[in-house]
């Protein structure tokens, strides 16, 4: 694995080199050792499988509050998504920037997103799946989330947003979600 860096500080893209002949193809998904740099003392805890049916929709932007808060590694495994990560992180120098890659089955491109940052994404391909690995359990009275469409953060979805859970629709605007609320 190669990690790369992004301009939000522990953002990374994690490339895979794929392996491939008559047979078909491999490709190293996870390593410890290989991920130490980003996973410090935390270990992978808990592992997640979405899928997502049409084109446009969106899933995101959501974290979890300390002391639950978790680094999340994501691979798309089925079709293809445009990842997004959005550092909220107040004392950040890229505090409300976002950084986007395009995650597909065929580029075996890994997204690591760090505690302090939401995660969300738009599906470009019918029926795509992701795989997330989490440093902590999802836990119900510490998740969070921003608004996919927040103006302050001014992400700039590839295709109309089709689809939305009502609950993503209701995450609060960030000048909303400072008045009350910490990240």
């Amino acid at each position: 694995m190669n990690l790369l860096p992004t301009k939000i500080a522990g953002v990374m893209v994690a490339e895979t080199t794929r392996v491939a002949d008559h047979r078909g193809a491999f490709a190293r998904f996870f390593c410890e050792d290989e991920l130490a740099p980003v996973l410090g003392n935390r270990h992978i805890v808990q592992v997640n499988h979405s899928r997502t049916s049409q084109p446009g929709a969106v899933r995101g932007m959501h974290f979890q509050h300390a002391p639950h808060a978790e680094t999340k590694m994501v691979r798309c495994i089925k079709g293809r998504v445009w990842d997004v990560a959005v550092d909220l992180r107040r004392n950040s120098p890229t505090f409300l920037q976002w950084h986007a890659v395009e995650l597909s089955a065929e580029n075996d491109l890994m997204m690591v997103i760090p505690e302090g940052c939401a995660h969300g994404f738009q599906v470009l391909e019918a029926e795509s799946e992701l795989l997330y690995l989490h440093t902590a359990c999802y836990t119900p009275t510490c998740e969070g989330g921003v608004c996919y469409d927040d103006p302050l953060i001014d992400i700039h979805w590839p295709l109309a947003v089709t689809d939305i859970s009502d609950r993503d629709q209701l995450h609060p605007l960030l000048d909303e979600h400072y008045s009350g609320v910490k990240l």
